[in-house]
């Protein structure tokens, strides 16, 4: 597999035999594609979590506290779809999917059909939330990236190394950092990142939302 803007076979022979060409691939339970975006491996961590959820449906829809439902929702089944979470670059249609998997276990939470025609503003009062789901990755990203960045290891050398060639000059792609909405790009970003105090200032619990984009 040939990770690309425009994927392209690869010929790769081992002995006389060919290496079969995919378009996905999984790699420690994260589902990888050939056009190097997040948007499967969302899907399939929605799909995954709403299973979980569908298992333990009796435990979440029971008469037992809302806050403690709520809680028991987002650490068993909000967990599971925010796995590998940390590299995911968010694109307009991936944070769509995103809102609508949150607004599905409030809903399913509540034993709300679409049937009721009850608007999504009327199951957040319900349930006592806000739109939540999107402020709660970018808050593990900024968790995350602090660490990395205040350090030297390889994921840093990763994220700072260059690939030798030709750029196209094309629209520019969503990036993983951008999500942190730092406009002033990466080297700005690292500064703040090396402050501790600066850091949580800018990424604490309040924020603000995340900023959609399509890239």
């Amino acid at each position: 597999m040939k990770i690309s803007r425009q994927p392209t076979p690869v010929t790769i022979k081992i002995d006389p035999k060919q290496l079969e060409n995919v378009k996905c691939f999984k790699y420690l339970g994260s589902l990888l594609t050939d056009d190097g975006r997040c948007t499967c491996e969302i899907k399939s961590r929605i799909v995954m979590a709403k299973a979980a959820f569908s298992k333990k449906k009796t435990l979440f829809t029971s008469k037992f506290d809302l806050n403690l439902r709520k809680t028991l929702v987002k650490c068993n089944i909000w967990s599971m779809a925010f796995y590998r979470v940390v590299s995911w670059t968010l694109r307009a249609v991936d944070q769509k999917h995103l809102e609508s998997f949150e607004m599905w276990c409030w809903r399913r939470m509540e034993k709300i059909s679409w049937t009721d025609y009850v608007r999504n503003e009327e199951v957040l009062i319900r349930v006592s939330e806000q739109r939540n789901i999107l402020h709660e990755i970018r808050k593990r990203k900024a968790n995350w990236i602090g660490h990395i960045l205040c350090g030297n290891c390889l994921l840093k050398e990763v994220i700072e190394g260059k690939i030798e060639g030709r750029i196209e000059v094309t629209r520019r792609r969503n990036k993983m950092l951008d999500d942190l909405g730092d406009r002033r790009g990466y080297s700005h970003l690292k500064e703040k990142a090396l402050d501790r105090i600066k850091w949580r200032n800018c990424f604490g619990r309040d924020f603000g939302p995340v900023v959609m984009t399509d890239y």
